[in-house]
């Protein structure tokens, strides 16, 4: 029997025209071990284990990945490691965040807007970016009324360098406007914090992407419960705004855990 795959339950990215598998990989863990919120340590795999990593996510029906700048050298790494494979993968990454000498710093001028996309462009060796989310800082309105960086991304668009714009907040009120004004949200939403569900609902209402990061709470999801996996994609794909769940493993079995129960959680919904 074949293992259980995503390929038959990519779903639409809002209206983007976008589309992505129900979970996506994030590549923290690929470029970065300083100042991560996961219970336990690890090591940051060598390039045969994160090409092999990669392969597996793609066989298992997985097409989106999330990077960041803040990311140490996620992005470097990427682009070396999916050449010739551009095509296959939805790729997302960020602006605003900046992590350097073991602490984060944000800027979200116009000027460094379109620097750090025109970077993420050479490091990831492609000529456009899926997905470009704002890595905010936590004042979310502040820096979508008071910054340069949302409509430096709307430019970014137009130019086509990036397919698809929107926010990585903390706030609610950050998450419904940059729903308004934007394609995208990553939203927190998990078994210990739901409070953001006012902006998956405004999504579901409004045609917009919603991407849940945290959604096994760093990790921390899996260290109490019977299967607190599932019940965390039950809860998750419950709700009709969300395309996709990031999940930022490394280790081999648990993609495969994480695909596996995504498909029957889903399935199920089928």
């Amino acid at each position: 029997m074949r293992m259980s795959s995503l390929h038959d339950l990519w779903r639409p990215l809002g209206s983007t025209g976008l589309i992505v598998s129900p979970l996506g990989l994030g590549t923290v863990k690929l470029g970065r071990d300083q100042g991560v919120k996961y219970p336990n340590g690890f090591t940051i795999p060598d390039d045969r284990a994160a090409s092999e990593l990669l392969a597996q996510a793609h066989a298992l029906g997985i097409n989106l990945l999330d990077t960041a700048p803040a990311y140490g050298v996620s992005e470097q790494r990427l682009g070396p490691l999916l050449r010739g494979q551009r095509q296959s993968w939805v790729i997302c990454s960020k602006v605003g965040e900046e992590f350097e000498d073991g602490a984060s710093r944000f800027d979200f001028s116009a000027a460094h807007t379109r620097f750090s996309v025109e970077r993420s462009l050479r490091r990831l060796e492609t000529d456009y970016l899926d997905l470009l989310l704002v890595h905010s800082d936590g004042n979310d309105l502040a820096v979508l009324e008071q910054t340069e960086v949302y409509a430096t991304l709307a430019q970014l668009k137009q130019e086509g360098l990036i397919r698809a714009f929107g926010f990585s907040g903390k706030t609610v009120a950050g998450g419904l406007k940059a729903l308004a004004q934007g394609d995208c949200a990553m939203v927190t939403y998990n078994l210990a914090e739901q409070g953001e569900k006012p902006v998956l609902d405004y999504a579901a209402a409004h045609g917009k992407g919603i991407l849940i990061k945290k959604a096994l709470a760093s990790g921390h999801a899996c260290l109490a419960g019977a299967d607190p996996v599932r019940a965390s994609f039950e809860l998750i794909f419950a709700h009709p705004a969300v395309s996709s769940a990031i999940v930022g493993t490394i280790t081999p079995a648990h993609l495969v855990h994480n695909v596996v129960t995504a498909a029957a959680v889903l399935g199920g919904r089928s």
